[in-house]
């Protein structure tokens, strides 16, 4: 019987994912402290909090084969964390007169505020998973959008302490983008560290092969709910950065919307491979940018040219249908970039065994 690869040897073999994305992300920030615009500058910074925001996702998705519609509610938690913890206590008491002595005259740092935002989604991730885990397939599925309907409801209704549907102004804005690219690549290495820990792997099993996973031992529920807290807590540290990027949160920022755009963005890049996480961000963030700039308009000569509003949302409609036509699993599939260009097999194609790679084929 072949021994079991230990946990340091399969990070010496799959560190350079995470290595290469981040070098990836770097070039972004260099880029834009180059080009000195801030349009640019906000630009990358919604980039990277993309990258966060779907990584998290792939941190619970791509490993444990569930899809799921409500992670953005861990979002709008950490949002709220960064507004109750950052805000001027005067701001605070007229705005959300409801808050606790003690939150009200809170004023911590951005980078604090992303760290109780992080605990604070994770608390509460834990606090649904430990029921939700349970479930499987669709019934999981709308279990997790119930849990995003759930905390949007609360959100925009409780005055006293969220400003219902007001917006909730001022948090300290952040422009600079270094904090933004840090937060990103620790989310890359966060994921990673877990798709390669004894919990990656027996969720990846169990994934794959539920029922011999199961009679191996695996608790499932269980490894089901450390991958949901984990991106629960990335997800929660992106809604606070979030936040502190705009200066504002609504409870609609973080619902349907961000929903739909990040999945799309897992999607196209590949849902069983952190690299297409990454990717998938990159690209359809590029187009995303190019429609803004086509909507707000274009001068041609002495006329202009511009798109009707609401091409962004067609446009990622239609690439998320290409994607799912012509290649199914994703630009990138169940492979892990390492610094060659992926193969694209045709879907159904055998491909190199992977039983070796525990984030998936290494290309």
């Amino acid at each position: 019987m072949a021994r079991r690869p230990s946990t340091a040897s399969v990070a010496r073999r799959t560190i350079v994912t995470p290595v290469l994305l981040s070098v990836l992300l770097v070039i972004f920030a260099l880029a834009a402290w180059a080009a000195g615009s801030r349009p640019f500058n906000q630009t990358v910074i919604d980039i990277f909090l993309q990258v966060i925001f779907v990584v998290g996702l792939y941190t619970f998705i791509g490993n444990s084969g569930v899809i799921s519609f409500g992670h953005v509610a861990f979002a709008c938690l950490g949002g709220y964390v960064a507004a109750w913890t950052t805000i001027k206590p005067m701001m605070k008491s007229s705005a959300m007169p409801g808050l606790p002595d003690w939150l009200m005259q809170m004023e911590i740092p951005f980078w604090a505020a992303a760290i109780a935002g992080a605990g604070f989604a994770a608390f509460w991730a834990l606090v649904f998973g430990a029921v939700l885990m349970r479930l499987s397939g669709i019934a999981a599925s709308i279990a997790t959008f119930a849990m995003l309907a759930m905390v949007n409801s609360i959100y925009s209704n409780w005055d006293s302490v969220t400003a219902a549907t007001s917006s909730v102004v001022g948090i300290p804005i952040v422009r600079t983008v270094w904090p933004y690219l840090v937060a990103a690549v620790l989310s890359v290495f966060a994921a990673w560290a877990f798709s390669i820990s004894r919990h990656g792997l027996a969720l990846r099993a169990a994934r794959d092969e539920p029922t011999a996973a199961a009679a191996s031992g695996v608790d499932i529920p269980r490894v089901r709910l450390v991958a949901f807290v984990l991106s629960g807590a990335i997800m929660g540290a992106g809604g606070a950065l979030y936040a502190h990027s705009i200066g504002l949160v609504t409870p609609d920022t973080f619902y349907l919307g961000l929903t739909f755009t990040t999945l799309s963005m897992l999607v196209v890049g590949g849902m069983g491979s952190l690299s297409g996480a990454v990717i998938g961000v990159l690209i359809l963030s590029s187009l995303i940018q190019i429609l803004r700039w086509l909507e707000a308009g274009v001068a041609i000569g002495e006329s202009s040219f511009a798109l009707p509003g609401g091409v962004q949302e067609i446009a990622l409609g239609v690439v998320m249908i290409l994607i799912l036509m012509f290649r199914p699993a994703g630009i990138m599939g169940n492979s892990e970039w390492t610094g060659r260009l992926p193969r694209f097999a045709k879907p159904g194609a055998p491909g190199p065994d992977n039983r070796s790679q525990p984030t998936g084929d290494q290309t």
